[in-house]
C-alpha cells in the first residue's frame, strides 16, 4: 500500500467512528412513539389512575422509574394499553458509578441491574442511565474509568435481557461533547450500550441537531424537553427549563430533520413541566404532536 492509499484508508476509518451510518438522501417516514416520564406525571392517584390519565391525554407510553412495584406497573400497562418506552434508573444520582467508594458503586450497579430487569418485565427497550458525576472530589478521568468499569459489569445482563443501557448527559459535568459521547459509547464494543438524547439538556452545550448527526445510530431513546437560553442567562441556568414546549430555543424542525437523516425510529419521552392535571397532560400531548410533525 502506498502512502496516499494509506492516508485515504485511515481517513475513511476515522470518519466511520463519527458517522458509521450513511445518511440517507431519502429518509424513511418518521416514526416516533409518544411517551412521558413518570416523574413528570403530577396527577394524583394510584399507578393505574395516573396511567389512565396519561392514556386519555393521547400518549402511547410511559417511562417508569426503576425500583417500582413490578406487578403494579405491569397490571396498569395491561389495563390501559400503554407501553413502556424506557425505564429511568433510580440510583444513578444517589449511588453514582463514579463514586470513590466501591460500596457506593456496587449499590449503583445493583440499581442499574434492577432497572434492566424492570425494563425486561415491562417490555421497555432501554434503561436511562446517568453514567457518572464529576465534581470537586471526583476527577473527570476517574469518573470516566470507574463508570466504564461498572457499566461493563452490567453489559452481560443487558445483552441477555435484550435491553439497552442508554447513557444521558444531565449537567453532570461529564461527556460534554457529542464526539466524546460517541467515543465513550463505542469503547464498550457492545450493541447493548447506546445514548439517551435529551433535547433540553444539550442546548447548554450546543445544538441538538449536531449531537443527533454525530451520535447517529447510537441514539436509543429521546427525552423531549424545552429550554430557553434567554431565561437561563437572565434568571439563572436552571430557569431555562421553565418554559413551555415550542417557546424555547429547540429548533424542532432541524432536530426532526436530523433524526430522519439518521433513521431514528423509537420513543420520544416528554420530560417537561405541566403534567400536573389532565388538562396539562393533554396540552403536552398536543404540543408533542406538533413537534413530531415539524
Amino acid at each position: 500500500m502506498n502512502r496516499r492509499s494509506f492516508l485515504t484508508t485511515s481517513a475513511v476509518a476515522a470518519a466511520s467512528l463519527i458517522a458509521p451510518r450513511v445518511l440517507s438522501a431519502d429518509p424513511p417516514r418518521r416514526k416516533i412513539r409518544k411517551g412521558i416520564m413518570w416523574g413528570t406525571v403530577g396527577v394524583p392517584g394510584t399507578v393505574l389512575e395516573k396511567m389512565q390519565a396519561v392514556k386519555t391525554a393521547g400518549f402511547d407510553g410511559v417511562e417508569p422509574n426503576g425500583g417500582m412495584d413490578q406487578d403494579e406497573v405491569v397490571k396498569a400497562l395491561e389495563a390501559t394499553g400503554l407501553k413502556a418506552g424506557s425505564v429511568c434508573c433510580h440510583t444513578h444520582w444517589a449511588k453514582p458509578l463514579s463514586d470513590p467508594n466501591p460500596a457506593v458503586r456496587q449499590s449503583g450497579l445493583e440499581g442499574l441491574q434492577m432497572s434492566l430487569r424492570d425494563a425486561k418485565r415491562y417490555g421497555a427497550p432501554a434503561v436511562l442511565l446517568v453514567a457518572a458525576v464529576v465534581n470537586e472530589s471526583v476527577s473527570y478521568d476517574d469518573a470516566y474509568h470507574r463508570s466504564q468499569a461498572e457499566i461493563r459489569k452490567a453489559i452481560p445482563l443487558a445483552e441477555e435481557l435484550g435491553v439497552k443501557i442508554a447513557l444521558e448527559n444531565v449537567w453532570n459535568n461529564f461527556l460534554l461533547s457529542p464526539m466524546e459521547a460517541a467515543r465513550y459509547v463505542d469503547e464498550f464494543q457492545s450493541p447493548a450500550v447506546g445514548w439517551h438524547l435529551d433535547c433540553g439538556n444539550l442546548i447548554h452545550y450546543g445544538w441538538v441537531e449536531q449531537w443527533v448527526r454525530i451520535l447517529n445510530h447510537r441514539i436509543a431513546t429521546l427525552h423531549i424537553k424545552e429550554f430557553s437560553r434567554k431565561k437561563a442567562d437572565k434568571q439563572g441556568r436552571y430557569e431555562g427549563f421553565n418554559v413551555e414546549f415550542l417557546k424555547g430555543d429547540n429548533n424542532w424542525p432541524a432536530i426532526m430533520k436530523a433524526l430522519d437523516e439518521v433513521g431514528y425510529q423509537g420513543w420520544g419521552v416528554a420530560e417537561q413541566g405541566g403534567g400536573g392535571s389532565p388538562e396539562g397532560l393533554q396540552k403536552l400531548s398536543g404540543e408533542m404532536d406538533r413537534i413530531f410533525a415539524s
